[in-house]
């Protein structure tokens, strides 16, 4: 198995999403004296997948969102990986 060189920031090899900042309570609560908390980090969905690529005969371990994995999926891990540049 061979590991490919992982970002320093959890992000989608495919995708390149990563860390979200956004707000925590509605408009209302906003408008009023009663917000304790301001932003509030939104993690993408990531999974560490071990990927088999049939055209190296290898497999990658990558941290890859969910929408990356459709992609891997629809166009093949070979094709992804690559245009990725993880390959």
């Amino acid at each position: 198995m061979v590991a490919c060189e992982l970002p320093m920031a959890r992000a989608c090899v495919i995708t390149g999403k990563s860390t979200q900042v956004g707000g925590r309570y509605s408009n209302r609560t906003r408008a009023t004296q009663f917000n304790p908390s301001g932003k509030t980090r939104r993690k993408a969905n990531l999974q560490r997948r071990r990927i088999f690529i049939p055209e190296l005969n290898k497999t990658v371990l990558v941290d890859v969102s969910v929408k990356g994995l459709r992609a891997i999926k629809k166009r093949g891990a070979y094709h992804s990986l690559k245009k990725a540049g993880v390959l």
